[in-house]
């Protein structure tokens, strides 16, 4: 019986999928029991198959997490950008003021000028970092597909 002997990966514990000696009987199997060799490649390129989805589902998940991190990272950028923008509106005003009015006013403009610039410093800098620290690259799928290609190379020998 099929189930009684081991076959192609059946048995070992580091194996990561279900031994293939519980499948029922394939088309590729003979009446005896015994498995032909289309129904072996049969067999190991349906696992193929069942790795390489599982992979892209991996990756899909791993690059909607990177895509988030950025999109909050480019936020701050934005967010930077425009302070950024009425810092030098602001300073502006200031010179404005400096040049025609008394002092208290020119004084009052330069220091929310300063406060506004300041902010919008912080916030690109912060925003700036968090976009150089994301990786875009799906670390975690590289490394399962580089296993699943050892492990598939293991198999085939």
């Amino acid at each position: 019986m099929a189930t009684d002997t081991p076959r192609f990966g059946a048995g070992r514990a580091d194996e990561p999928y279900p031994p293939t000696a519980t499948r029922p009987m394939s088309s590729g199997q003979d009446e005896a029991g015994g498995s032909s060799i289309a129904g072996l490649l049969q067999e190991i390129v349906g696992d193929v198959q069942g790795i390489i989805r599982s992979e892209v589902r991996l990756a899909k998940a791993e690059v909607k997490e990177d895509a988030t991190s950025m999109g909050k990272a480019a936020g701050m950028l934005v967010a930077g950008a425009v302070l950024g923008i009425y810092a030098l509106g602001i300073l502006l005003l200031c010179i404005i003021y400096a040049l025609n009015g008394p002092l208290p006013d020119w004084v009052a403009a330069l220091i929310v000028g300063l406060v506004v610039a300041a902010a919008a410093g912080i916030l690109a800098k912060i925003g700036l970092d968090r976009v150089k620290s994301v990786n875009p690259a799906p670390d975690k799928t590289i490394d399962s597909v580089k296993e699943d290609i050892q492990w598939v190379k293991q198999q085939t020998r």
